[in-house]
């Protein structure tokens, strides 16, 4: 495990060297839960792994294992890239790290409590799977009571390195469901996919939760991103965040003429509402964080440039 962290060390260390005199916000990774889900679990990103069993695309592995400890892996690497630049950059160079973490948004499918656990069950396998560590050193109650002796553990000295080893967050958004209570699975099989226990649904009594993206799972529920901001706020101990990711993708439709194309009202709606939910945020005291863009010569000589077209 340390030499993993190492390596990872060693690389972040050339680039704090190469960079850090230019950048001065660092984000060690971006959607750790991808590399870990969908490479892990369900196989359908690199290195393509997951249980045989599940009958995927996929080329061997464990989905019951591996992906948790592919997170442990990831964590504990952030950590040791962070205690490097805090301890040996930070203060010459200025700067500020932190890690991206991607989350959607749970809304109970109904009002039983059973449904309202679910929710925050889904959230604490997708969300605080990461964020749990970085802020009390260990993994969500809720995972190491179901994945139990599958779930890797820190020692106290990881936990330690763990605690505080951010100074912002960054926050990819997109999209919202619908989560209810799933019936406890008898199945000798185990699997990240299904140890949460939580049936997830675009859909309430067959009214969908928000229009569709492209993408079949992006559901957009721009209440999600104030939901998922505040309830960071209140749990965390308001963080400094940033939007780092967020927007919505459209079908590649031929038949449109180019104005039809170019006319992405859609999308305009899309942020418009997402930045107002954002703008709530910050008006209930959510820590919003944005950076400062400085064009230099060469932009404005593009600019210029480019009149004439």
């Amino acid at each position: 495990m340390c030499i993993y962290s190492n390596h990872f060390q060693d690389y972040a260390e050339l680039c704090y060297k190469e960079f850090g005199d230019r950048v001065k916000h660092w984000s060690t990774l971006n959607e750790p839960y991808t590399f870990s889900n969908f490479g892990y679990a369900i196989g359908s990103h690199a290195p393509g792994r997951c249980s045989t069993w599940q009958q995927l695309n996929c080329t061997g592995g464990d989905s019951s294992t591996e992906p948790y400890l592919v997170t442990h892996h990831l964590l504990l690497a952030h950590a040791a890239a962070v205690k490097l630049y805090k301890n040996k950059y930070q203060a010459s160079q200025n700067g500020v790290i932190g890690i991206t973490l991607v989350s959607h948004w749970f809304e109970p499918l109904s009002e039983e409590k059973e449904n309202k656990t679910a929710a925050l069950r889904a959230l604490d396998f997708m969300f605080e799977w990461f964020v749990e560590p970085l802020t009390s050193g260990d993994y969500p109650q809720s995972m190491r009571s179901l994945v139990g002796s599958r779930l890797p553990k820190f020692t106290k000295e990881q936990s330690k390195l763990l605690i505080g080893s951010f100074d912002f967050l960054g926050l990819n958004y997109y999209a919202g469901y619908y989560a209810s209570d799933a019936p406890q699975n008898n199945s000798v099989y185990a699997s990240y996919t299904t140890d949460a226990g939580v049936n997830l649904s675009s859909e309430r009594n067959g009214v969908p939760i928000g229009s569709k993206g492209a993408s079949e799972w992006l559901n957009v529920y721009p209440q999600g991103i104030q939901d998922l901001l505040l309830y960071t706020k209140k749990k965390y101990h308001n963080p400094i965040i940033y939007i780092t990711e967020n927007g919505v993708d459209e079908f590649n439709d031929l038949k449109l003429s180019l104005a039809e194309a170019l006319n992405d009202a859609h999308r305009i709606d899309y942020y418009n509402r997402h930045l107002h939910y954002v703008q709530s945020s910050i008006d209930n005291g959510v820590k919003y964080d944005r950076l400062k863009r400085h064009p230099k010569l060469s932009a404005h000589w593009f600019k210029s440039f480019l009149k004439p077209y």
